[in-house]
């Protein structure tokens, strides 16, 4: 068996504002049905589904790699999206990371790892 890719499916508490949020960040929204939409920018590929469970979605964690930490944090700052919330870039041994808690509760290690 040879893997291409492997895609999360990320739950969402309401999922137009969850739409909105992922468009903001600067993914594109493709539908897949009523209940499910997928989202895309560079080779980075996941689901939306339109499902919620409090104890999944607090509980889900994802590293998005970017080349500019400081772009995302730009990005980041810029999103009006109530139900959200980010901590300042923190600077580790490996590199620079935002941490993002989106619409449901599911964190974002946006991170731009040492060369």
């Amino acid at each position: 068996m040879q893997a291409t890719d492997i895609r999360a499916f990320i739950p969402s508490k309401n999922y137009e504002e969850s739409q909105s949020f992922y468009q903001a960040l600067g993914f594109t929204m493709a539908p897949a049905n009523d209940t499910l939409c997928i989202f895309s920018k560079g080779g980075c590929t996941f689901f939306l589904q339109k499902f919620y469970n409090e104890e999944l979605a607090n509980n889900l964690m994802f590293q998005l790699i970017v080349t500019s930490i400081e772009e995302a944090f730009a990005t980041v700052s810029n999103i009006e999206i109530p139900s959200i919330r980010y901590e300042p870039i923190k600077i580790e041994p490996w590199g620079k990371v935002i941490y993002l808690w989106g619409p449901s509760g599911e964190l974002w290690h946006i991170t731009e790892l040492n060369s």
